[in-house]
């Protein structure tokens, strides 16, 4: 069976432009996303011309300002152009925010003559990005990480192994966090690294549960060379630089994952209605309505939160917490609502028939990545109670 397109989700969007942006999106995801989504995920096959297409459409550049090639949008709007993204095809949607993401340390924290000289291309040139920081042995312990970046004249040299690197191997640009300095989080520094510098090369892609179209590979950097000018921010201000995105990355990602709920969700009400059993439908059922009713509580409660912590941060006030929040809790529901999917479509549900199964095995991985829901648990408890005391 093919995708069933997603359901129309009624929005409210700030301006007349973000009605037609969403329905932009709304339009290239039922023409050129949807309608091949499982089978390419299937095939493995990553769709870098679907990029090209969001970066011709201006949709890789939505957050960003437009003196640097930016769509000048909020985030409440950027996030839910990725939700409708990620519903269609989570590498796709994911891929967006993590393209965001590598743009936010030159965007954030770059002069005015790097951002005006690296943006544009980056932002609206058709170019992907990747964001890497963590390593084979430090992933929720980032601070601990081991790629070095040592000063040579005015150029810096990278050597080490970055791990679990989205795009890693296809992105033509890396932002990359090494330690130029002594121990612990204030020796680490940012840079922007061209994806075919000489002496960056990238491991085999992961062998995943899902997303299978999308490339996660281990980089390799042996003595890459980056020039001194593209080292952004601050030398040592490289740990605060990537807090800093991953507030940011973190609502991307409960984005994506009520968009992969909302998926799960629609081909379940679907189902339901179309399924009959004793002559009648089985969503007349009062223990599965029940069931889709708790399932349908869960995406709208992930939107709000979402779209809270999005409001906050246009707003220019402290939105960490709420982030982390936001990344928990939705990603969280993605889980229980595509498990509940399955469970409706019962033996269906288990087959390759319908994408149910590839929402669940997707939407896994969004309790792991861009810091894992026990470490959102920890941001939450410290900024309710404060530290942990040792």
């Amino acid at each position: 069976m093919s995708d069933r397109a997603p359901q129309p989700v009624e929005r409210r969007l700030p301006t007349e432009e973000s009605r037609q942006l969403v329905a932009l999106v709304r339009d290239i995801v039922s023409k050129e996303i949807a309608p091949r989504a499982s089978e390419e995920e299937e095939a493995g096959r990553f769709p870098r011309e679907l990029f090209t297409l969001l970066s011709e459409a201006g949709l890789l550049a939505l957050p960003y300002d437009s003196a640097f090639g930016g769509g000048d949008q909020p985030y409440e709007v950027y996030l839910q152009v990725l939700e409708e993204l990620a519903a269609a095809r989570l590498t796709v949607g994911l891929g967006v925010s993590v393209h965001s993401l590598a743009c936010h340390a030159l965007a954030g924290f770059g002069t005015e003559e790097q951002r005006l000289a690296h943006l544009p291309a980056m932002l609206s040139g058709g170019l992907l990005g990747a964001y890497c920081l963590s390593e084979p042995a430090s992933g929720s312990d980032a601070a601990s990480l081991r790629t070095r970046a040592v000063k040579d004249g005015d150029d810096w040299v990278l050597t080490g192994t970055k791990a679990w690197i989205t795009h890693g191997g296809v992105a033509d640009f890396y932002t990359v966090l090494a330690r130029s300095g002594g121990e612990g989080p204030r020796g680490i520094s940012a840079f922007l690294v061209p994806g075919d510098a000489t002496g960056l090369s990238a491991a085999l892609p992961e062998k995943k549960m899902g997303m299978k179209g999308s490339p996660t590979a281990q980089l390799h950097f042996d003595g890459v060379r980056v020039r001194g000018d593209r080292l952004l921010g601050a030398e040592g201000q490289g740990f605060a630089i990537a807090l800093s995105a991953l507030d940011s990355g973190r609502l991307g990602i409960a984005a994506c994952a009520v968009g992969v709920a909302q998926a799960a969700l629609d081909q379940a009400v679907g189902y339901a209605a179309e399924r009959r059993q004793f002559g009648r439908p089985v969503a007349d059922f009062q223990g599965l309505r029940f069931m889709l009713a708790d399932m349908a509580t869960q995406v709208e409660a992930g939107r709000a939160l979402y779209l809270e912590a999005a409001r906050l941060r246009d707003a220019g006030l402290p939105f960490s917490r709420q982030a982390a929040m936001a990344k928990l809790f939705c990603t969280d529901a993605a889980m229980r609502v595509t498990t509940d999917a399955v469970q409706v479509l019962g033996g269906y549900g288990f087959t390759l028939d319908f994408p149910v199964e590839r929402l669940m095995r997707e939407a896994k991985v969004l309790q792991i990545v861009e810091g894992t829901n026990q470490i959102q648990r920890m941001v939450i408890a410290r900024h309710l109670a404060g530290p942990e005391t040792r």
